[in-house]
């Protein structure tokens, strides 16, 4: 941000007007910074983000607040040992969630994919290869949608709507991607981290902690995370949120 220094706000008209618009420029984007730092320290912590995106071809982190929902949203790539555990839980809180299933993964689970849909939950699409979608061209992103997409279409007759990327990882080729596709970018506004930190408690209180309606949580198929579910499911219940679908959350209407 430039200083005006003393004597130099002179000049025409034109040259003053131009100055002025050069300096409320600047201060709008120190503003702009300055809250986005004091929101990310206000959030639930490392974990939380607490910002959404605008434009057409944007991610969403976060959905309707206007409602009481929360979203808890499971990245699915590799093993299948806790998945149905968490499926028994969110049937017996009478929640759903988003799946966001890699290609490589459901095709050698058809069978869970299969029930995941049954069991009235959302299917989505989290790239077929695990692959950095940032680091990839227009066409090697839209072969990793296209194929996952067609794969789930072919096993549960549905077409998914809505990409993660894998690692939160993203560029404007995929964005570009999934914009011409009519697939929604879909991030997160707090993350459960539970790939990495393999702790009940740790976890529950990510998934928990100041949660606000609105919030996508990202969670994967861990054990810790199916042993922490009861209690993340409870804890929103009472508080009077429901657990819902990443689309029906981010949905303007119900």
């Amino acid at each position: 941000m430039k200083l005006v220094e003393k004597g130099s706000f002179t000049g025409s008209k034109e040259k003053k007007i131009a100055m002025i618009t050069e300096i409320l420029s600047d201060c709008a984007i120190v503003i702009m910074l300055v809250s986005l730092c004091i929101i990310g320290l206000g959030g639930s912590g490392a974990y939380s983000i607490a910002f959404s995106s605008g434009g057409e071809n944007s991610p969403i982190y976060r959905g309707e607040s206007s409602r009481a929902e929360v979203s808890l949203m499971f990245n699915v790539y590799q093993g299948n040992e806790y998945l149905e555990s968490i499926l028994d839980t969110l049937k017996a809180y009478g929640a759903h969630s988003t799946f966001f299933v890699g290609g490589s993964w459901a095709d050698d689970n058809n069978a869970l994919v299969r029930r995941i849909v049954d069991e009235g939950h959302e299917i989505a699409n989290h790239g077929y290869f695990h692959k950095d979608a940032k680091d990839m061209s227009y066409q090697a992103n839209k072969s990793e949608i296209v194929a996952t997409n067609d794969l789930i279409k072919a096993i549960t007759g549905k077409t998914p709507t809505l990409f993660a990327p894998p690692s939160g990882s993203y560029g404007k080729d995929v964005l570009n991607v999934c914009s011409d596709l009519g697939m929604k970018v879909i991030m997160w506004s707090r993350d459960t981290i539970d790939w990495r930190d393999k702790n009940t408690q740790t976890i529950y209180t990510r998934a928990t902690d100041k949660v606000e309606a609105g919030e996508l949580i990202l969670a994967h198929p861990t054990y810790n995370t199916a042993e922490a579910l009861p209690d993340i499911l409870k804890y929103y219940k009472e508080r009077g949120l429901t657990a819902v679908t990443v689309s029906q959350i981010i949905s303007k209407t119900v």
